[in-house]
């Protein structure tokens, strides 16, 4: 039998052996970092040291909280910072529109005379005085790199006086120079589940809730996934991106066109996630297809791809229903290969 292929990375990606092995130890400190004694005190300086490496890797002068993944690490952000208006981007995440219900939306340019666009629409954006901005780094359904938006949103934003959130969930935690807000998800590059980090300019941005991570966020730490966190975040970097180049993924993407996928690019794109349609299965079809022919994909985010509903990120985007319902997200991570690209075009070409 063959062995199955994972291209469904920007759901999650598996752990990576460092991090597993950092896990491994932390799982040996087992107190609890807030205790006095000398116990607590020895996991403490632990987690600290898994604070700075994460700090170092992204490059980040400010703080960090520690959270239990990108979800409530945007819940903070969103719920704490001190301003009083909240806008978002008509393509976040679910999880930014659940944290900010009622925050004002930033429209995107959809379809065009047949061409995709995807940039944030500034002319109907409102202005963002005492406001915090939310704007993801790379979308995760499409891949489009929306920090790229003409218009440079950081600028704007910091000019009247509001603040930038960054989702880097689907980035690393890469993010342009100008936010002073970002989220991080470990997960997504190959640490463990259940935990990630809300990085601030400064705390003075937040209102405190008490608890622990100096005041500002509530329960004990997870020491292991910290260090799990921080060595997965060491490896990406080390790494320079992953075992695929950019010309290996830009090959892939002219060999599926090839064979009659449209490949919907809304400006610029990352490496990884790839938004693929196809001329005429339908998105539920094609992943029952590729599953029993062992390649795990998705149609949409996790977190929607389990209803037959239209993706709000592709209908925001001005995907036209007809070519959303035949759209699945083929997404690569750290341990993705040329070889298993090869191996997608060729069951893709067997799709009828």
């Amino acid at each position: 039998m063959k062995p199955r292929i994972y291209l469904d990375h920007a759901a999650t990606s598996p752990l990576r052996p460092e991090a597993r092995a950092a896990m491994e130890h932390g799982f040996d400190i087992w107190a609890n970092p807030s205790s006095p004694h000398a116990e607590g005190r020895k996991a403490k300086a632990a987690l600290e040291d898994a604070r700075e490496r994460c700090k170092r890797a992204l490059g980040w002068d400010g703080e960090l909280i520690f959270t239990s993944g990108a979800s409530e690490a945007l819940w903070i952000a969103l719920n704490r910072v001190k301003l009083k208006r909240r806008i978002v981007s008509a393509v976040e995440h679910d999880a930014v529109f659940r944290a900010a219900p009622d925050a004002e939306v930033i429209p995107v340019y959809g379809y065009h005379d047949g061409k995709h666009a995807g940039a944030l629409n500034f002319n109907k954006a409102p202005d963002f005085t005492d406001a915090l901005v939310a704007v993801q780094t790379c979308n995760s359904e499409t891949g489009r790199l929306m920090h790229y938006c003409e218009g440079s949103i950081f600028e704007r934003v910091h000019a009247q006086g509001g603040l930038v959130l960054a989702d880097c969930s689907q980035s690393a935690g890469e993010a342009p120079d100008g936010a002073d807000l970002r989220v991080v998800s470990a997960h997504k590059f190959g640490g463990p589940i259940g935990i990630g980090a809300l990085l601030v300019r400064s705390f003075d941005m937040l209102e405190p809730i008490g608890g622990h991570e100096r005041g500002y966020r509530q329960g004990t730490e997870n020491l292991p996934g910290a260090m799990g966190m921080a060595a997965a975040l060491e490896a990406e970097f080390e790494q320079e991106w992953r075992l695929v180049t950019e010309e290996q993924s830009l090959r892939f993407d002219h060999e599926l066109s090839s064979q009659g996928a449209e490949m919907l690019k809304f400006g610029p794109t990352g490496l990884r996630i790839k938004a693929v349609s196809h001329p005429t299965l339908s998105a539920q079809a094609l992943l029952i297809r590729l599953d029993a022919m062992g390649f795990a994909v998705s149609a949409g985010s996790a977190c929607s791809s389990g209803t037959l509903k239209k993706s709000r990120v592709l209908d925001a985007f001005g995907v036209p229903d007809d070519v959303a319902s035949r759209t699945i997200r083929v997404s690569l991570g750290w341990n993705t290969t040329p070889e298993e690209l090869d191996a997608f075009v060729e069951a893709w070409a067997s799709l009828t």
